[in-house]
């Protein structure tokens, strides 16, 4: 990129080109203009001798005297447009010297190919659109850019076609769900992202106050317990493409803001959601990206293979716990494995967390679905039946990441406000209080449902081969640099 003092004088000689032009009457700002189609179905159905209007960014000038060539892209693609003296007149044609990489202009014309082939617009008159007062960068791509790049997304989609790419793809991935989900029968709908109480996940929410009403409020760390109060009400097959918050650490798989799919089936349960999940991630792939086997940071993912895995097996060859295990009793077996455990006060569900990350599995080369997950790690999740002490309820795993999470939804309102109770004992300082509205919908009798939850930055990052979740969010949250960026 170029350096202040460079960049400070061609954004001196871009104001004195702005001035140029107000000075000719031309308002450098221009209003609608209207094309004859976009760049790229002009290209696809190209035809010479066509009288064509096409508008986009100048990304290229060469200058021949007379007459000039410029690269004028859009939002779909790339074409030349050729200016000549004689043909646009000597006044249209002086107005250029004004122009720069980076402005907007409307150009019409025929349509023609150049001796080497090149779908090219001979101008016969041109409208400035928008005059750009900075110049674009001349390298954008490589690591020491890579902050600057998400700092700057606009300039970013401007330079990057494979980072648009990476975005259309993703609005693509999340119109196939809806179309996917709205042919089996399933309503979308929509619940509060401002919860007086947060639940339905483990998370450390952002908090915030509403004045009108004078009570403190907590953007949602999940849907969930709304979108099973629809259940109760009788709408039996929901689902909801919700932005969510967790006031937590930021890496290359988390960001504060994040957006999910939760998914909700009367009558269904585990099982069913373990079969939707599979049919859902491979229309994806096949409608998306034309096929089902993806590359993955250097791994080929196959999805015609998914595997289960148990986790409490895991957990007993790895360190030889079991979920009946006292709570000493895993202390010492984890020391046992060099695992220190910190605090004389650390709960059952803590233990559990820390050993869960180590023995996740990284699938790679298929995803997996671990099942056989403890109980103290979903409140939620119905128990199985042929033993207690574990939910029916399952992870996915792709390319080493957790995607998807589902389980057999807990109906009880005994056992559940039971559950919250139990919850409640383990969080310190009881800042957390029991949804008894939750509970009281409960009440009303919920029918057996399934439940799934599947993180589309996390799913967008595998089926666009992303190495960071910063790569599939158009905005991430990121530290100011300086006061100066702060403003």
């Amino acid at each position: 990129m170029s350096n202040i003092t460079e960049d400070s004088e061609l954004i001196k000689q871009r104001r004195t080109k702005l001035d140029n032009i107000s000075k000719r009457g031309i308002y450098p700002y221009g209003g609608r203009y209207d094309t004859s189609s976009t760049i790229k179905a002009l290209k696809d159905d190209f035809s010479e001798g066509k009288v064509v209007s096409v508008a986009g960014r100048i990304m290229a000038v060469r200058s021949h005297g007379k007459s000039s060539f410029y690269d004028i892209k859009d939002s779909t693609g790339k074409i030349q447009a050729y200016f000549k003296a004689d043909i646009v007149g000597a006044d249209l044609f002086a107005l250029l010297n004004d122009l720069d990489i980076g402005d907007f202009i409307g150009v019409k014309g025929d349509t023609f190919k150049t001796r080497t082939g090149e779908a090219t617009v001979i101008a016969k008159e041109f409208t400035i659109l928008a005059k750009s007062l900075k110049p674009l960068p001349e390298k954008w791509h490589g690591l020491k850019d890579v902050e600057t790049r998400y700092r700057q997304r606009y300039v970013d989609l401007i330079v990057n076609d494979e980072v648009r790419e990476v975005f259309i793809t993703r609005s693509r991935i999340i119109s196939e769900i809806r179309r996917f989900l709205d042919e089996k029968g399933f309503t979308e709908v929509e619940t509060p992202m401002m919860q007086s109480m947060p639940g339905g996940a483990a998370g450390k929410p952002f908090k915030t106050h509403h004045e009108a009403l004078g009570i403190d409020l907590y953007l949602r760390i999940a849907p969930e317990l709304y979108l099973k109060r629809l259940l109760v009400g009788g709408m039996g097959k929901v689902y909801e493409i919700n932005r969510n918050f967790r006031n937590e650490g930021i890496s290359i798989k988390h960001n504060p803001e994040f957006t999910m799919l939760e998914v909700y089936e009367n009558y269904s349960d585990c099982e069913g959601m373990m079969k939707l999940t599979e049919d859902l991630v491979k229309n994806l792939a096949g409608k998306v990206l034309g096929r089902t086997t993806i590359e993955y940071q250097g791994k080929t993912i196959d999805l015609s293979k998914w595997e289960r895995v148990s986790f409490a097996d895991l957990m007993k060859e790895q360190f030889g716990i079991t979920p009946s295990d006292d709570h000493h009793s895993w202390i010492k077996k984890l020391k046992a494995k060099g695992i220190e455990m910190e605090g004389k006060d650390i709960t059952r569900t803590q233990i559990i967390n820390i050993v869960g990350d180590l023995v996740e599995p990284k699938a790679g080369s298929h995803p997996v679905f671990v099942i056989d997950m403890f109980k103290e790690l979903c409140p939620l999740a119905k128990v199985k039946k042929d033993n207690p002490d574990l939910t029916d309820r399952f992870e996915l795993y792709m390319g080493g990441m957790e995607i998807a999470n589902a389980y057999s939804e807990l109906n009880d309102p005994i056992e559940q406000k039971k559950r919250f109770e139990d919850e409640l004992a383990g969080t310190k300082g009881g800042k957390r209080n029991i949804d008894e509205d939750f509970v009281n919908a409960l009440e009303y009798g919920m029918p057996p449902a399934g439940g799934l939850g599947i993180g589309i930055d996390r799913l967008v990052m595998i089926l666009t081969n992303s190495p960071s979740i910063r790569d599939v969010i158009l905005f991430p949250q990121l530290k100011p640099q300086s006061p100066t960026e702060e403003k």
